[in-house]
C-alpha cells in the first residue's frame, strides 16, 4: 500500500494521544507483524491484541526494523526511545478509523460483498467477468474480518474504477463497524444459510445482520439462497437473477454451489457493465484453501482447518473423495465451543460421504483412529484449534520444502487451453515423477483441471498411476518391450518408434492372444531422436494392415525449435508431419489423434495443434512468450539454523575457499547439492533471498548445507528462506547453475518435503 500520509492526517485519522517529539514524517504503509517488516521507515506500526500474541511484545523487533511510529493501547517506559507512540483504547478500531480516512478519500463505486459462503468465488468472478479497461482492486483472498477489510480498504488508490471488498461477520454487532469503513455503493448478498445458526439465534437474524451493509447501497445484488429482505431495508432497489439458458449454459461448473454463485457474478456484472459472455466459459475453478502434506504413518493430510460451516464441509469432502481414489478415507472434524450445536448436522453430512473412518469433536482426539495408509482431511474453523491437530500428523522430514500451488497450475492449465481450438484435446507429461513435483498429487490435479491425456517415460510410472485411481488415457513414450506386460494389465498406451520394437510386441501380443491393442505412432519429423522415418511409412503401413494384434489410434512427432518463431525448420517439420498424417489416415481408413505441438508451439505455430498438443514444463509457469499470463507454481523455502559472525581471517566451509577479510555475518541453511541445490552454486556463484535481499552463497556448498552472507540484515534462527520464488524464479536459478529448468525441478531430492496449497 502507498498512504502518503503526513504525520499530523495520520494522528488526526487513528485518534489518541501522541507521546513523543512530533515527526514531521510521511506515513505510506502500516504493519501489525513486525516479521514481514523489512524497511520499516515511513512504516506505522499497529500492535494488535490477538488470541495467541500481543502486538506490544514485537515493539522493539519493529523498532529496530527501523520504524518509529506505533499505535499502541498502553505506554510502557521501557519501550525504545526515539519514536512516536500513539496511544489509543482500541488498536484495532484505530486501524478502522485509518481505514475509513483512507476510503473517503476516493469517489469511484465500492461493490461489497457479504453472506454466509461464496463470497470469495463471487468477489474473484465478478472481477474475471469484468470488462477489461474496469481498473478494478479487490479484497486479497479472503480478506474478509474487522482486520481484513480494514487491510483491504488501505490497499484504495486513485488509479481505480471499482473496489471489490468482501465482508464477513461471525457475530450482532459485527457489520456496523464495517459498513462504516466500506461504505458501499452496490452490494452483493450471495446467500444466508442455517450453518452459522450457533453466532446467531435465527436465520432471520442472520439475513438482518447483514443487510446492515446496505443500508446506504443504491443497488443490491442477492443470490438464490437468500430469504426475504428484512423489512426495514425492503425499499433499497435489489436485483434477482433471471433464468437465462444462453448464460448458463456457458457455466463450466458441474456442481451446484459453484453454479449459483457463478450466476451470482453473473448477475452484479451484467447489471453494472456490458458483460462478455465469452468469459463466462472461462470462469476459473476456485478451490478451497486446502494444503495437502505427507503425514504420519504413511498418510496424506488434507490440512482444511480456515473455517467451518456446512457447505464447505462439503466442498472439502468431496475434495477428499476425489484427491483419495481408492485410498482409505479418514475424516476429522474440529469444532469450537460456539459450533457444538452443529455435530449432529456435520456427523450426518460427512456419514453421507461414507469414509472408512470419523471423528467430530470439540477437541477431537485423532489417536482414537487409524490412519495407516489413509487420506485425511483435518477440517474445523480457527476457533476450533484444529491447525495443531494437522501439525501433529505432519510427517517431520526436512525443514527444506517444496510448494506447489494448485490454484496456479489451474490458472496456467486455463491459459494453455484458451490458445488451442476448443476440440483440440491436451496431453499433460508427468514422466520424471512430474519434473520431481510428485506423480500421484500432480496427475490428481491435472485430472480435474480437464486434462485429456497424461505422457510418462516408463510403464512403471503409467502403472502407478492407474494404482492411484487415475483414468484418463496414458502415453508411455519408451515402452521396452520388458513394460509390455505392465502395459496391458494397466490399459496404457504405448509409443511405438521402430520395427525392432513393434516386432516385439506384436510377437508379446500374440502370445497373450490379445487384438486391437491400442498404440501411437512416432515418427521422425527432423528431431533425429526417436521415430520411424518418413521413406520407411510405406512399410510400416503394410505391417500394420496384416496385424490386427494393433490398432493405431494416434501418431505425433517432436518440434526441434518451437521456441523459435517463423522458423523454416519448424515449418518444414510441420509439413512433413502434415504430409505423413494425411498418408496414413487415408491408407488406414481413420482419424487419428494426431500430435506435434508442445507449449512453446501453441503459440508460435498455432498451425501445429492438430489434434491434441503437449504440455510440459510451461503449466508450471515457465516460458520464453507468454511468463506474462502464467503464474508460478511452485516455491522452494528453507529455514535458517543458524547465525554467526566471522571475524576477519576466519574462513567458513570445506576446504577454506572463503576467508573473511572483515568481521562478516553468515546465516547457514540446512539446503545442500543432496538436495539438489548444487555444488556449482559455491563461492558466490548463487544464492538465496532472506527478508526479500539476496544473499550469496559463501565458501562451498556442502552436501546438506550451505553458507550465505547475510549483512546487516536482522535475521534469525527459523527465519524463512527462498530458493525459488518472488525474487528467485525457477529460470534465474536454473541460470545460475549454468542448466535449464526441467534438470533443476528432476534434481530436488525426494527428501524434500513436498506441500501442497489451493487458495480460494
Amino acid at each position: 500500500m502507498q498512504l502518503n500520509l503526513p504525520f499530523p492526517d495520520f494522528l488526526h485519522a487513528v485518534g489518541g494521544k501522541l507521546i513523543g517529539d512530533f515527526d514531521n514524517c510521511v506515513i505510506q504503509s502500516v504493519h501489525y507483524d513486525s516479521r514481514k517488516i523489512i524497511d520499516g521507515q515511513h512504516v506505522a506500526f499497529f500492535a494488535l491484541k490477538g488470541d495467541f500474541r500481543d502486538g506490544h511484545h514485537f515493539i522493539e523487533n519493529a523498532f529496530d526494523k527501523g520504524v518509529r511510529v506505533f499505535v499502541v493501547e498502553h505506554f510502557d517506559n521501557n519501550f525504545p526511545k526515539d519514536a512516536n507512540y500513539i496511544v489509543v483504547e482500541d488498536v484495532l478500531i484505530a486501524l478502522q478509523k485509518l481505514a475509513s480516512f483512507h476510503r473517503n478519500k476516493f469517489s469511484f463505486p465500492v461493490l461489497a460483498i457479504t453472506g454466509t459462503a461464496g463470497k470469495t468465488s463471487v468477489k474473484e468472478w465478478i472481477s474475471h467477468l469484468l470488462p477489461s479497461d474496469v481498473r478494478v482492486i479487490r479484497s486479497p483472498k479472503s480478506f474478509n474480518s474487522q482486520l481484513g477489510v480494514a487491510l483491504s480498504l488501505l490497499e484504495l488508490h486513485q488509479h481505480c474504477d471499482l473496489a471489490i471488498i468482501e465482508a464477513a461477520i461471525t457475530e450482532p454487532g459485527e457489520m456496523e463497524r464495517l459498513v462504516e469503513m466500506i461504505q458501499p455503493t452496490y452490494g452483493v448478498l450471495t446467500n444466508v444459510l442455517s450453518a452459522s445458526r450457533s453466532r446467531f439465534e435465527t436465520i432471520e437474524a442472520k439475513n438482518e445482520a447483514y443487510w446492515v451493509l446496505f443500508k446506504e447501497a443504491k443497488l443490491v445484488f442477492k443470490g438464490e439462497n437468500c430469504p426475504t429482505t428484512p423489512s426495514q431495508y425492503a425499499a433499497i432497489p435489489q436485483r434477482n437473477w433471471t433464468p437465462n439458458d444462453e448464460w448458463e449454459s456457458l457455466i463450466p461448473f458441474p456442481d451446484r454451489v459453484s453454479s449459483e454463485n457463478a450466476r451470482t457474478a453473473i448477475l452484479a456484472v451484467s447489471n453494472l457493465f456490458t458483460l462478455d459472455e465469452q468469459k463466462i466459459s472461462s470462469l476459473p475453478r476456485l478451490a478451497l484453501r486446502l494444503e495437502t502434506f505427507d503425514g504420519i504413518q504413511n498418510s496424506i493430510i488434507i490440512n482444511d482447518t480456515y473455517s467451518l460451516d456446512l457447505e464447505a464441509l462439503r466442498s472439502s469432502l468431496e475434495y477428499h473423495k476425489i484427491i483419495a481414489g481408492e485410498r482409505k478415507r479418514v475424516v476429522i472434524v474440529g469444532l469450537s465451543e460456539n459450533a457444538s450445536a452443529l455435530k449432529s448436522d456435520v456427523e450426518n453430512l460427512v456419514k453421507t460421504f461414507k469414509p472408512s473412518e470419523m471423528l467430530v469433536e470439540v477437541d477431537p482426539d485423532w489417536t482414537k483412529l487409524n490412519i495407516q495408509d489413509a487420506v485425511v482431511l483435518v477440517k474445523g474453523s480457527r476457533l476450533s484449534h484444529m491447525e495443531r491437530v494437522a501439525h501433529q500428523l505432519r510427517l517431520k522430514k526436512h525443514t527444506t520444502e517444496l510448494h506447489f500451488d494448485w490454484s496456479a497450475l489451474r490458472n496456467n492449465i486455463g491459459f494453455f487451453k484458451s490458445q488451442i481450438p476448443a476440440t483440440t484435446k491436451m496431453l499433460a507429461m508427468v514422466k520424471a515423477q512430474a519434473y520431481g513435483t510428485g506423480l500421484e498429487n500432480m496427475a490428481k490435479q491435472l485430472e480435474r483441471f480437464g486434462v485429456d491425456y497424461l505422457g510418462v517415460a516408463y510403464p512403471d510410472e503409467g502403472a502407478e498411476l492407474r494404482q492411484a485411481g487415475i483414468q484418463l488415457p496414458i502415453l508411455v513414450m519408451n515402452a521396452a518391450p520388458s513394460g509390455f506386460d505392465v502395459c496391458m494389465k494397466y490399459h496404457l498406451i504405448p509409443a511405438v518408434y521402430s520395427f525392432g520394437q513393434l516386432d516385439e510386441l506384436l510377437r508379446f501380443l500374440i502370445g497373450e492372444q490379445v487384438e486391437n491393442f491400442p498404440i501411437h505412432i512416432k515418427v521422425d519429423t527432423g528431431m533425429k531422436r526417436l521415430g520411424f522415418e518418413e521413406k520407411e511409412i510405406p512399410a510400416l503401413i503394410a505391417q500394420i494392415q496384416a496385424q490386427p494384434e494393433i490398432s493405431v489410434q494416434g501418431l505425433y512427432s517432436h518440434l526441434a525449435t518451437s521456441d523459435l518463431k517463423e522458423n523454416p525448420f519448424a515449418k518444414e517439420q510441420i509439413e512433413r508431419f502434415q504430409h505423413i498424417k494425411s498418408v496414413m489416415e487415408t491408407s488406414l481408413s481413420k482419424k487419428l489423434v494426431c500430435h506435434l505441438a508442445n507449449s512453446e508451439a501453441i503459440v508460435n505455430y498455432p498451425e501445429a495443434a492438430f489434434d491434441m498438443v503437449r504440455l510440459g514444463i510451461g503449466m508450471y509457469g515457465v516460458s520464453n512468450l507468454f511468463e506474462s499470463q502464467l503464474l508460478p507454481v511452485l516455491r522452494w523455502t528453507s529455514r535458517v539454523s543458524q547465525v554467526r559472525t566471522l571475524e576477519k581471517g576466519e574462513s567458513v566451509g570445506y576446504g577454506q575457499h572463503f576467508v573473511a577479510d572483515k568481521p562478516t555475518r553468515i546465516a547457514t541453511i540446512p539446503v545442500g547439492y543432496a538436495d539438489g541445490f548444487r555444488r556449482s552454486l559455491s563461492r558466490g556463484e548463487g544464492g538465496v533471498f532472506i527478508q526479500g535481499v539476496f544473499c550469496p552463497t559463501v565458501g562451498n556448498v556442502c552436501m546438506d548445507m550451505s553458507m550465505v552472507e547475510i549483512g546487516e540484515l536482522k535475521v534469525q534462527e527459523g527465519d524463512e528462506v527462498e530458493i525459488i520464488g518472488e525474487h528467485q524464479t525457477l529460470v534465474s536459478l536454473a541460470q545460475a547453475m549454468e542448466t535449464i529448468p526441467y534438470e533443476v525441478l528432476t534434481g530436488i531430492s525426494k527428501r524434500v518435503h513436498r506441500s501442497y496449497t489451493e487458495e480460494a
